[in-house]
């Protein structure tokens, strides 16, 4: 046979996924909007302190214009999650098990681990001890949250099942109107961080119940009316510049209310991303690992290691932003999760990639 058959005949290389332009710069976009906020923090701090001093209600500490900007962000992430399809996976419940086990009986808890032993010991000649304990709340709200929209980008890079991962984010999603509020006081309480129940169970309906409730509502009724291609087609990609626009001014106004922290304290952005790292990689590992050992399918693995290593941090901003405020350490620690996100996790994408052949060296591997 020629060299031009065998080459007509062999099987076209696919080309290597890659993230849309904004998520793959998104660490870049995130250092503009450092640059622009402290800008506007230092330059016009009248305007930032008005701003700041915006609360739906006296003593809600919920920050009016960041509110409305999570929101934005948070409502179309919601609109994405089919409950419906968690049935399915009751055959195979083996991937959803070691997931809901990394997200909330290891990660919260080796966060909190991590935090306190950098935070409060490893780097406490650079931090004082109040902003410590700020510290290690921001990073305790981060990892209780796990992550929902950016999940679905690891899971296609990875070439992951996306009816598996979706089930994966909606159950997590249901896990995280009742556990997550209890978790985060428990663990900020052992932690010596007094966290004010109410506003805290506030946030959480504010940030979690209603847009999920509002999301799943609209979905059913989009479904019904117009039919799902083009729900999915047609109404889910107007939503995406929204949801860039709201992230990017909201990181504007975060930066700006962290103005006088970052310009002080510019040092410790470098330490509270050196537990956020770890975490990634520890929790990553241990779920991929477990994966393997029960011979689940590589592509239920891949998404189930990168949700359980992942943040929902815009949840995690919301919530920090809400207890401590706009200007506070746990709000500027959630904030480093976001630094971090993209390139940490493309690495991991890249590991679960390379290490597909490895992994599927275990015989009869089934969900």
């Amino acid at each position: 046979m020629s060299t031009d058959a065998i080459t007509a005949n062999a099987a076209p290389v696919a080309e290597p996924k890659r993230l849309a332009s904004f998520e793959r710069y998104l660490t870049v976009w995130v250092l503009v909007c450092m640059v622009v906020g402290v800008a506007f923090g230092r330059l016009l701090p009248g305007i930032t302190a008005a701003l700041s001093k915006l609360e739906f209600g006296q003593g809600s500490q919920v920050n009016v214009p960041i509110g409305v900007l999570l929101w934005l962000m948070i409502y179309p992430m919601m609109l994405k999650v089919d409950f419906s399809a968690i049935g399915g996976i009751a055959r195979r419940p083996k991937g959803l098990l070691v997931t809901l086990f990394v997200n909330w009986l290891v990660k919260p808890f080796s966060m909190a681990f991590l935090a306190w032993v950098f935070m409060q010991h490893v780097f406490a000649a650079w931090i004082g001890p109040d902003m410590a304990k700020e510290y290690t709340a921001g990073l305790i709200i981060l990892a209780a949250a796990p992550c929902t929209a950016m999940v679905f980008v690891w899971s296609y890079l990875t070439d992951g099942d996306p009816a598996y991962t979706l089930v994966q984010v909606a159950v997590n999603d249901l896990i995280m109107l009742v556990a997550f509020a209890p978790i985060v006081m428990f663990l900020c309480g052992v932690a010596d961080v007094i966290v004010p129940g109410k506003v805290l169970m506030t946030s959480v309906v504010v940030f979690i119940v209603i847009p999920l409730t509002a999301g799943w509502l609209t979905r059913t009724a989009l479904l019904k009316s117009h039919g799902k291609k083009w729900f999915e087609q047609k109404l889910l990609p107007k939503f995406h510049p929204v949801m860039i626009g709201a992230l990017l001014l909201t990181l504007v106004l975060i930066f700006a209310f962290q103005a006088e922290n970052l310009t002080t304290r510019w040092f410790a952005v470098l330490l509270i991303a050196v537990p956020i790292i770890i975490q990634v990689y520890f929790n990553s590992s241990l779920a991929y690992l477990m994966m393997r050992w029960f011979k689940v399918p590589h592509n239920v693995a891949s998404p189930g290691a990168l949700i359980g290593a992942s943040n929902f941090f815009e949840l995690a901003v919301a919530v920090a932003i809400t207890l401590f405020g706009a200007g506070s350490g746990a709000a500027l620690a959630t904030v480093v999760g976001v630094l971090v996100e993209v390139p940490v996790m493309l690495s991991v994408c890249r590991i679960c990639n390379q290490s597909r052949a490895w992994y599927q060296k275990v015989a009869g591997a089934g969900g």
